[in-house]
């Protein structure tokens, strides 16, 4: 067991979507609900805050030239260091489906899916490619979040929360095939959220009401747990000069008000591996 230390306030309602990336200058991480990018200094530990115009910011990335990808409600959209460049517009008409969560392919193209609140299996996973282009990659999925790749970029990981489990695809380029079941969360420990990869191919899960990251080696066996005391956990990045502290987010979404007092706070571990870094967007 590793516990991890609180490094801010409690700064997001639904903490979500954490990465590090050396060309912004560290640690960015969303607000969701609220629409905001949060930018953490963590030499100082003050945190910043930037609206992008969506009641839903569900996840984000940086741009290889600069500027970031966020995944809106129910677009896509891209920024630079002056403002927002481009916005794709609804994607889809459906209120009841919003996206979630996703991350880049080995091509540097957006995998983002979505989360069906109506309909078991109604949500898609679609890709924003670099000329802007948008495709379906694949259906039937109900709370899509976490994605990432191995080190040689042959196999995606991918969590529905809905099934429990990590599975995984075989990857070729913008090639997904064969999904299968990686690892089966247990029951009673909280259900599978956002995600991160690290160098020897290992996954670490945050697990929602589960107060906890879980560490499986790319064997699938569980090596390692980070305790935390805000119980919804909701993603995971690596971090640091040598990537090896683990940052974490966390949320109070439908708790009561006088209930986790550090859940929305930002946390991090030293975890004695190192992640692999963040896949930027090519477009």
């Amino acid at each position: 067991m590793v516990k991890a230390q609180q490094v801010t306030d409690p700064v997001t309602y639904h903490g979500e979507g954490a990465v590090w990336y050396e060309g912004w200058g560290g640690l960015r991480f969303v607000d969701m609900l609220a629409g905001d990018v949060l930018s953490l200094d963590t030499e100082t530990g003050e945190v910043s805050r930037q609206q992008i115009g969506s009641p839903v910011a569900a996840m984000l990335r940086p741009r290889e030239n600069g500027g970031f990808v966020v995944a809106t409600e129910r677009g896509f959209a891209l920024w630079t260091d002056e403002g927002e460049e481009w916005a794709s517009g609804p994607l889809w008409d459906d209120p009841d489906r919003r996206f979630n969560e996703g991350g880049c392919d080995p091509l540097g193209a957006l995998i983002c899916g979505q989360k069906s609140s109506a309909v078991s299996g109604g949500g898609e996973v679609l890709r924003l490619n670099t000329d802007r282009t948008v495709d379906t990659l694949f259906g039937g999925v109900t709370v899509s979040n976490g994605i990432g790749f191995t080190a040689d970029r042959s196999r995606m990981y991918y969590i529905d929360s809905r099934t429990r489990r990590i599975d995984v695809f075989d990857a070729d380029g913008h090639t997904l095939s064969d999904r299968r079941p990686f690892v089966a969360i247990p029951d009673g420990v909280g259900g599978p959220d956002g995600m991160w990869v690290d160098a020897e191919d290992g996954v670490w899960v945050a697990l929602f009401r589960g107060a906890a990251v879980r560490h499986y080696n790319s064997a699938g066996e569980l090596e390692d747990v980070v305790e935390l005391p805000p119980s919804q956990v909701s993603s995971c990045t690596f971090g640091g000069p040598d990537l090896s502290t683990l940052y974490i987010t966390t949320s109070r979404e439908n708790l009561p008000d006088d209930a986790e007092p550090l859940a929305g706070a930002v946390f991090a571990a030293s975890v004695g591996v190192a992640g692999q870094p963040v896949i930027p967007f090519a477009g």
